[in-house]
């Protein structure tokens, strides 16, 4: 790994890295903050998973998670939306291509040499961060914002007992049934709809649920709520009997103002979990 960058932030130490992905086949950049703690001790880890034209940065900066994971304990991982670099494809479009993965397994040209999501963060990368830094493996929580939040959900109850808690920020909640979702599991996943099922936060709800808490914040005043149609997902939470809070803040946007005014409570509600 290549140090990029490391500042005393809060006790602890928010740290920039870079290593050569095999999964991606291109540099990964990565951000991981670790508390005071973990001078001593191996820490919990909360994973947040950034959203639609964003890098490892965005949350990192913008979030204000670091003063909350230092108090609680916590170390925090901020990955990557994508692969990038000259040799990586890319589109004109903001929702598609580099900065925008959707944290899939791409299988269809040309994506599928490099969009690689799905496999370095849940097998690539936890394995280098776990060998790497004194960080406790049997206590993870995960979380996101946007298209992150949509992550953060699929992969949650894609691993059952790897996540203690998932919480997500106006995810993209129903993406097999949205403009975003549709249009980049065709690009990336084909035209069988199959195939995006497993990827789909209300489907994954339905049939399978997650076996922890669940809190999801969404603002009232968000411009993309055509898009990320979070009542479906509710529905199917409260059609499940899931243990959700499922909040439904006024006023508030799809921006970090919003993210960060209740990072907070999600910080909090992880470490509730991470602790027990």
């Amino acid at each position: 790994m290549k140090t990029i960058s490391e500042n005393r932030a809060f006790g602890g130490v928010q740290g920039v890295y870079s290593h050569a992905s095999e999964v991606c086949g291109c540099d990964m950049t990565f951000g991981l903050f670790l508390p005071e703690e973990a001078e001593h001790e191996a820490v919990p880890v909360i994973w947040f998973l950034s959203g639609l034209t964003c890098t490892h940065e965005n949350a990192m900066v913008k979030a204000g998670a670091q003063a909350w994971a230092a108090e609680q304990g916590v170390a925090l991982v901020f990955p990557d939306t994508s692969p990038r670099g000259a040799g990586v494809a890319d589109d004109d479009a903001f929702d598609l291509g580099q900065g925008a993965g959707f944290y899939v397994n791409a299988t269809e040209a040309p994506w599928a040499r490099h969009f690689q999501m799905w496999e370095y963060l849940t097998e690539e990368l936890p394995h280098l961060l776990f060998s790497a830094y004194p960080l406790d493996e049997g206590r993870q929580a995960i979380t996101g914002h946007s298209m992150g939040g949509h992550g953060a959900l699929t992969i949650a109850m894609s691993f059952p007992g790897r996540f203690r808690s998932v919480s997500a920020f106006a995810p993209i909640a129903n993406p097999t049934a949205s403009e975003w979702g549709r249009k980049q599991f065709t690009a990336y996943l084909g035209a069988d709809e199959s195939k995006w099922a497993p990827h789909d936060a209300t489907l994954l709800m339905k049939k399978r649920g997650f076996d922890g808490p669940v809190l999801i914040d969404q603002g009232g005043s968000d411009q993309f709520l055509d898009k990320l149609m979070p009542e479906a997902l509710a529905e199917a939470a409260m059609a499940g009997r899931q243990n959700v809070i499922f909040r439904m803040q006024k006023g508030y946007d799809h921006s970090y103002f919003f993210v960060s005014s209740f990072m907070e409570d999600h910080i909090s509600f992880h470490a509730e979990a991470l602790y027990a």
